[in-house]
């Protein structure tokens, strides 16, 4: 990373600084390295407050890939694209066939009740907006954010439908829920999509028509176009480096499996917890280095790649005086799946 993030020895956000000058404050023993979910930045110890300047996120909503861009108006910090939470409405339904299903075959169930904790959002609509707070929340943890730009996204209204138009998408209800929860924590600025494409026109800047690409112009050329709009300062970006954000997607516990297994069982199946481990944080083994866990079978603990999420192997057992997986060294939000030019 060209600019480290910086933190007061209280953990209050300061301005960034170039890597040199970081090394430099180590070497003098006046700061210390650490590394938040992925992100390497600078503790100072000899200060706990500093001069801050505006900076601003950029973020550019989507239906499979997000981006967000930190900037000031003198340099590009940070570009993250990740990808959207997609399978929690897959989730439901299929919870939703399970119980009508014991419920037919009479065998012993709570009473249907509605969902009352949700407070009226659909789950799988909730879990998009809430990966873009949790995103933000990380990196107001590291930047000094003032302001949160976000393009506007809006379903489509019907004409003479008065029913449809008054709540007509859980997309609306989801984006109301999120905006009140940014407006807590900086200042929030809304475009529309047209704006957005007018502005990147003019910046002389083009967009990837490929948007799944893990390009900084498939995404992030938008959100870097939003926080330029508020924040002002240059229109060439000098840092087109980004963090590629991959979220883990948790089988959590259910009654038992779909299907009978051998003999007409239905074993349980799912939990977010591996022999005492809980699943995706991240570990250290004496072969396979540092890997996050997943499931667990037989007394032992499966251990997936940092870089690809591939398996690494199921020999790995929980305790250091076996074979030996070490604690964990960092719970992760997301698990970074890979680092284009510098999770």
């Amino acid at each position: 990373m060209q600019y480290v993030p910086v933190v007061s020895s209280i953990g209050k956000p300061l301005m960034p600084c170039h890597a040199a000058r970081a090394r430099q404050l180590i070497r003098k023993g006046r700061a210390v390295g650490r590394f938040n979910k992925g992100i390497y930045y600078l503790q100072l110890l000899d200060r706990a407050d500093g001069v801050i300047q505006p900076i601003a996120v950029g973020v550019d909503p989507g239906s499979k890939r997000e981006g967000f861009t930190i900037k000031s108006e003198t340099h590009t910090y940070l570009n993250v694209q990740a990808e959207a939470v997609d399978w929690v409405g897959k989730h439901v339904e299929i919870r939703k066939i399970l119980r009508r299903g014991r419920r037919y075959r009479q065998t012993p169930y709570r009473q249907n009740r509605q969902n009352r904790a949700r407070g009226g959002i659909p789950p799988s609509t909730k879990a998009r907006w809430q990966l873009k707070l949790r995103v933000l929340k990380w990196l107001a943890a590291l930047y000094p954010i003032s302001i949160v730009v976000v393009e506007d996204i809006a379903a489509v209204t019907k004409a003479g439908k008065r029913r449809w138009n008054s709540s007509f998408s859980p997309l609306e209800v989801g984006k109301a829920w999120f905006y009140h929860e940014v407006e807590k924590m900086a200042e929030l600025w809304t475009f529309k999509g047209y704006q957005t494409a007018a502005m990147r026109q003019v910046m002389g800047l083009k967009k990837s028509r490929q948007k799944l690409a893990t390009t900084w112009d498939a995404h992030c050329v938008d959100s870097f176009v939003l926080a330029t709009l508020v924040i002002g300062g240059h229109v060439e970006p000098d840092n087109k480096e980004m963090l590629i954000l991959v979220p883990l997607q948790l089988h959590r516990r259910a009654l038992h499996r779909a299907n009978p297994q051998k003999g007409g069982v239905r074993p349980p199946y799912g939990g977010t917890k591996s022999l005492g481990f809980k699943r995706g944080s991240w570990v250290k083994h004496p072969t396979w280095g540092v890997c996050y866990v997943g499931g667990a079978s037989k007394g032992r603990i499966s251990l997936h790649s940092l870089a690809t999420g591939c398996p690494l192997g199921e020999a790995a057992y929980p305790n250091r005086e076996t074979r030996g997986v070490s604690i964990p060294v960092l719970c992760q939000l997301a698990r970074l799946s890979c680092l284009i030019g510098d999770r």
